[in-house]
């Protein structure tokens, strides 16, 4: 039999594809961002991440007590610091924060 010699150019693009291989699964299994306050479709909405901060001026619906852990389209539990929204492609919104989407969990 032949006896194969590994070459470090080889050896190289082996570890390359290994590597990168094993770091695919953290990106496919990472959870979505948070929603900043400056992303285009959080400023359509109103969105704050502190509820005690929403323009009242602008916001007219908004009340006291209203915040996204009460929302239907909180994606998570009440108790979450942060779950996906479907208002926002899946990006994750604080408990504590607010939009003008505020719809109340029954």
């Amino acid at each position: 039999m032949p006896r194969r010699s590994a070459s470090r150019r080889t050896f190289m693009i082996a570890a390359a594809g290994l590597l990168s291989a094993a770091a695919l699964p953290r990106a496919a299994c990472a959870a979505p961002a948070l929603l900043d306050e400056t992303d285009p479709a959080a400023k359509a909405l109103g969105y704050r991440t502190d509820a005690a901060h929403v323009d009242r001026a602008a916001f007219a619906r908004y009340a006291p007590g209203q915040d996204c852990g009460r929302c239907s389209l909180y994606q998570g539990k009440a108790a979450d610091p942060n779950a996906p929204c479907p208002l926002f492609g899946g990006k994750r919104v604080a408990n504590g924060g607010w939009c003008n989407a505020y719809n109340p969990r029954t």
